[in-house]
């Protein structure tokens, strides 16, 4: 993360920390619930194309589905990631969750 100044009107500087997307270019996201006005006649997950800077106090991210043809912007809080993992594809919860456990051997972790 990096730390900005920003210009007070007494000439001092105050210390902000620059914001961070929580999503990554790549990644299935859908828009939650309560945030359209119409969701059913929207497709139902979105691919992120880009991360976008800070609107008002928001990150925004441009997404796009492959049924349409253009792209949306939606605000950070508006987003909830897609695990498009296989319900059997035999993977546990902490393996979807953070990845596939390798340690500094390259060998896989076990609990």
């Amino acid at each position: 993360m990096t730390a900005t100044r920003i210009p007070q009107r007494n000439g001092r500087s105050v210390r902000r920390e620059a914001a961070t997307h929580i999503f990554k270019v790549g990644q299935t996201v859908r828009v939650k619930d309560g945030f359209l006005v119409v969701p059913s006649k929207l497709p139902d997950t979105y691919r992120i194309t880009a991360t976008l800077p800070l609107r008002g106090n928001m990150l925004q991210y441009r997404i796009r589905s492959d049924d349409e043809r253009h792209e949306r912007v939606a605000t950070e809080d508006s987003l909830e990631l897609v695990n498009l993992s296989p319900a059997g594809s035999g993977a546990t919860l902490i393996e979807r969750t953070f990845g596939q456990g390798r340690g500094p051997n390259d060998e896989r972790l076990t609990s």
